[in-house]
C-alpha cells in the first residue's frame, strides 16, 4: 500500500464570548496592564462560564470544521482531543465529543501533552490517514485553563484562556498536506510547569485541595529560557531536514504563550512580521488549542494561501516539544 500524504481540509475554532481584561485582573491580583502586556504581548484573553467543560467549546469548534467541509459526523472515523483540561480523567474527553457530535462511526482518544498537544495529535492523526486505513480524522486542541487557575497567582493567572480548534485531516490529492515532524520530550522539566495534585502521585482529598494543589505551578524563568531556545532549534531542524531554510518557509504558526518567545524564533530565522501568526494580544495561551485559533487569525487576514510552506511549533509542559511542517491545502473559510 502507498503511504499518503495527509491533509488540513477544514478548521473551526470557538472561544468563548466572556472576556477578561487586563484593567480586569489588576482588580483581582497585584499587576498591572503594562507589566503584562510588555513581558507577555497579552491584552485580554476569552474565559469560559465557571462550569464549563472543555467539550462544550470542543463541540462548536468541530461542528464549524464539518459544515464547512460539507460532511456530517457519521463520516468521521477518528476523532482526537488535545487537553491537558479534559472534562474528567475519564473517559477520554473524545468520548464525550462523540457523543455530543453524532460521530457513530467514530473511535477517539485523548493526548496529553500541554502547549504541544495539538502538533502532537496532528502527528497522531496524520499516521492513520497516511496509513490508508482511515479517510476522516478529526484533531481538536481544547483547555479550559481557567478551570486550573489560581487567581492569587499573577505568575499564571494571567497568562492563560479558553479556547477550542478543530481540524479535519484526509487524504492530500495532490502534494499539499503533512510533509514532516520533529519532537522531542524532556522529563527532567516536569517540576518546573505542573500541576502537583490530581493523579494517582497525590490523589485529590482535603489536604490537596487546601494546598492548592490542583492549580497550575511553573518556575516562569526556567520555562521561558527553554522555550526560547528549543522553539528555534526545533524549527531549524525540520527545515534542514527537508531541505528548506527560514527564506522558505511563507507562514510560522507559533504557539502563543509569549510574545518574546515567538519573535525570539522568528528574528533567529529571519523571518518578517507579514510571515508569522500573531494573536496572544487577543487570547492569551490558550495551551492546546493556541495553533488552531492562529490559523484562523491567518486565514482571517489572507495570510496563507494553498500551496504555500507552514510551520507549526509549539513547546510545554514536560517538557514537550513540537514542530510540524506542511504545505497548505485548500480550506474554505467563510
Amino acid at each position: 500500500m502507498n503511504q499518503r500524504r495527509a491533509a488540513i481540509t477544514a478548521l473551526g475554532t470557538c472561544v468563548p464570548e466572556k472576556i477578561l481584561t487586563n484593567a480586569d485582573l489588576e482588580k483581582i491580583v497585584d499587576t498591572n496592564d503594562e507589566w503584562i502586556r510588555t513581558r507577555t504581548g497579552i491584552e485580554r484573553r476569552h474565559v469560559v462560564e465557571p462550569g464549563t467543560p472543555t467539550s462544550e467549546i470542543a463541540v462548536p469548534a468541530a461542528r464549524e470544521a464539518l459544515r464547512r467541509r460539507g460532511i456530517g459526523p457519521e463520516d468521521l472515523d477518528l476523532i482526537i482531543v488535545a487537553t491537558v483540561t479534559p472534562d474528567m480523567l475519564f473517559p477520554a474527553t473524545a468520548c464525550i465529543v462523540q457523543d455530543k457530535l453524532g460521530a457513530s462511526r467514530a473511535w477517539g482518544l485523548d493526548v496529553s501533552a500541554a502547549c504541544s498537544g495539538f502538533v502532537y495529535a496532528l502527528t497522531v492523526g496524520a499516521q492513520f490517514i497516511q496509513a490508508g486505513t482511515h479517510r476522516r480524522v478529526l484533531v481538536i486542541g481544547a483547555d479550559v485553563m481557567t478551570s486550573i487557575l489560581d487567581y492569587g497567582d499573577r505568575s499564571t493567572c494571567v497568562l492563560f484562556g479558553d479556547g477550542a480548534g478543530a481540524v479535519l485531516l484526509e487524504p492530500s490529492e495532490d502534494d499539499n498536506g503533512i510533509l514532516d515532524f520533529s519532537h522531542e520530550v524532556d522529563g527532567s522539566g516536569a517540576r518546573y510547569l505542573h500541576m502537583p495534585a490530581g493523579g494517582s502521585l497525590h490523589p485529590a482529598s482535603l489536604e490537596t485541595v487546601k494546598q492548592g494543589q490542583h492549580y497550575i505551578r511553573q518556575q516562569g524563568q526556567h520555562v521561558f529560557k527553554y522555550a526560547v531556545r528549543k522553539f528555534a532549534e526545533s524549527a531549524e531542524r525540520l527545515l534542514l531536514r527537508n531541505d528548506f531554510t527560514g527564506t522558505d518557509v511563507d507562514l510560522f504558526v507559533a504557539h502563543q504563550a509569549n510574545i518574546r518567545i515567538i519573535e525570539a524564533a522568528q528574528h533567529r530565522m529571519g523571518l518578517p512580521d507579514a510571515k508569522v501568526v500573531k494573536n496572544i494580544h487577543e487570547y492569551g495561551n490558550t495551551t492546546a488549542a493556541t495553533i488552531p485559533l492562529a490559523m484562523g487569525t491567518a486565514l482571517d487576514a489572507k495570510s496563507v494561501k494553498r500551496g504555500d510552506l507552514v510551520l507549526l511549533t509549539a513547546v510545554g509542559a514536560g517538557f514537550t516539544v513540537g514542530s510540524v511542517l506542511l504545505r497548505w491545502s485548500g480550506v474554505s473559510w467563510d
